[in-house]
């Protein structure tokens, strides 16, 4: 297991520890301090219909971005063991695999607003009379816009171990959860950092509808910087508009020189290769946290108490027994489970089939699925032109150290750039040039989604082993060639990944990317994005119901007919 040993070098404790103590011990109880304060502000007293008080006052800033930023860590922390659970079911076991994955393509599908609708009762009933349940409902929707994203990271990561180091666990008879702390994590967490701060930054893309919530015909605006932008756009006030980004910007910068700058340079040391790297992430904190000692001993005394946690579930084997080696699952089990599968779709097509002819028809269906294709053929096309330009770009990115340092924390404040703040300007621009909705308001749909691609390709690049790049150099590789043979096959499975949340993430961006409105214009492209966002607007709920599952069939067809064959692709041939 991950021990302070392994984040740092151990070294002699004097009693009052050394300067480096002293000079981080401020921060250390700076933050610790900051996060009780917010966390303390979460559970105070709460009676729906209660107004909370959101005001555009610049003083208030600060504060709206604690909160903000402690939802979205909150959510981080639960998508993190989501992920973990789902990638080692859906890798270690085919017949979980066959149901979780259409699920977890389905969920991606299903717009934030629906989950919302959906779970903020049932939170608010768990913590009665207290603001807790009304925290709980925006963390779970944070968490929606950060969980897939992670979880096809880590589960590209566990599929695409390299044959040797599957070999090697397997020769040394390590168990399952041996093999899990000591190769399928330590092999993904580069991947994984890089796509947690992808999902970081997709948790401000929605913080909007995240902090903003109704309920028993209230609307609940929590103090964040989401209800923030939302006044602020209600009362189109730009500078305020202005503000807030300058506060996202800070947020960003902050917990990526606390929080992930030392992570990816710790986490250098997972990637795969026989040579030491010629760069290396480095991180200033890190570097003064390798020269304490008192604080590596305390460090030392939790991971104690964690590993302790953790030993009720370990195998009280040392992994050569034949507890250790894999049983082969039974035929009978699965074609028992095949049959459960298929008996559930054929009763979930029954229900589907007597709801549409008693509540929408089926003329409307033929309708919605054509809005589904103009859709479609957006996303396909944005996604296309998204691979072009970032591909490239997160290649250079990724396999030079030193310039994704200067970059990682620009490319988090784009990729967190709420798309709702760019709509007076394509409203505005709309309107005056008479331009045609359905073609500029699809920039829109992948303005926040773009940047999947572009950090599953860092990461991607940023592990590909040195070995491999000192042979192409060697073998002169260059132009083309260099390309097809060597960078793509590289970073393919990475790039899967990107465009598979991307891609899910354009769909549930439709919704608010093709009914746009400020102030009193509305400008709307034909969509099945569109049409939710209209049926919303009107409470038609059998038809909103109908867009969101016509949106779940493209989603999961393209995942199943596209995306999944690249996957098996990158597993087979496309990965070193």
């Amino acid at each position: 297991m991950f021990t302070p040993k392994t984040f740092f070098p151990r070294q002699v404790v004097e009693a009052g520890g050394n300067r480096w103590d002293w000079a981080l011990l401020p921060l250390v109880l700076a933050v610790i301090v900051v996060l009780c304060f917010g966390a303390r502000q979460m559970a105070t007293p709460y009676q729906i219909g209660t107004e909370l008080p959101i005001s555009l006052d610049i003083a208030y800033l600060p504060y709206y971005l604690l909160r903000t930023t402690l939802r979205m860590f909150m959510a981080m922390g639960a998508s993190l063991v989501f992920s973990v659970v789902f990638a080692v079911l859906a890798t270690k076991y085919p017949a979980a695999e066959k149901f979780l994955v259409p699920v977890l393509d389905i969920l991606q599908s299903i717009p934030i607003l629906g989950f919302l609708s959906i779970t903020v009762t049932g939170f608010i009933a768990l913590f009665p009379g207290s603001l807790f349940g009304v925290e709980c409902a925006a963390i779970f929707a944070i968490f929606t816009s950060q969980a897939w994203n992670m979880a096809f990271s880590l589960y590209q990561s566990f599929r695409t171990v390299p044959a040797e180091l599957a070999e090697a666990s397997k020769v040394f008879q390590l168990s399952g959860w041996q093999r899990f702390w000591r190769l399928d994590m330590p092999y993904a967490m580069p991947s994984l950092l890089w796509n947690m701060m992808m999902s970081m930054s997709g948790g401000w893309f929605f913080v909007v509808a995240s902090e903003a919530i109704s309920v028993s015909n209230q609307n609940i605006k929590l103090p964040g910087v989401g209800s923030y932008i939302a006044m602020a756009i209600e009362a189109k006030d730009l500078g305020a508009i202005g503000l807030a980004v300058g506060a996202m910007l800070i947020g960003v910068l902050l917990y990526d020189q606390l929080f992930f700058r030392p992570l990816l340079a710790w986490a250098d040391k997972f990637r795969f290769e026989e040579v030491g790297g010629a760069q290396n992430q480095t991180s200033w904190l890190l570097t003064w946290l390798r020269r304490t000692e008192r604080l590596q001993s305390i460090g030392d005394l939790i991971a104690a108490g964690l590993n302790r946690s953790f030993a009720f579930f370990r195998k009280h084997h040392d992994g050569t027994s034949i507890k250790a080696r894999t049983a082969e699952p039974s035929q009978t089990m699965v074609r028992i489970w095949d049959a459960i599968l298929a008996a559930l779709i054929i009763f979930a097509s029954w229900r589907l089939a007597v709801f549409i002819h008693t509540e929408v028809g089926w003329a409307e269906v033929g309708h919605v699925f054509v809005l589904g294709f103009y859709t479609f053929i957006r996303v396909m096309v944005l996604i296309a032109l998204a691979a072009l330009v970032w591909v490239p770009v997160g290649i250079w990115i990724g396999m030079n150290p030193s310039i994704a340092a200067r970059v990682q924390a620009i490319a988090q404040f784009l990729a967190a750039f709420p798309a709702n703040l760019m709509f007076p300007v394509f409203v505005v621009v709309i309107v005056k040039f008479h331009l045609t909705p359905d073609i500029w308001l699809s920039p829109l749909m992948i303005f926040g989604t773009q940047w999947y691609l572009l950090f599953n390709v860092i990461a991607g690049a940023s592990t590909i082993p040195t070995e491999l790049r000192f042979a192409a150099r060697n073998l002169g590789l260059k132009g083309s060639l260099r390309w097809r043979r060597y960078l793509l096959p590289a970073v393919f499975p990475s790039f899967v990944t990107g465009a598979i949340t991307a891609s899910g993430g354009s769909w549930n961006a439709s919704i608010v990317s093709e009914y746009v409105t400020w102030g009193d214009t509305t400008v709307q492209a034909h969509g099945i994005g569109s049409y939710i966002a209209e049926m919303t607007a009107g409470g038609d709920f059998p038809r909103i119901a109908l867009g969101i599952g016509v949106m779940c069939v493209y989603v999961m067809s393209l995942n199943h007919f596209v995306w999944r064959r690249l996957y098996r692709m990158a597993e087979d041939r496309m990965h070193f």
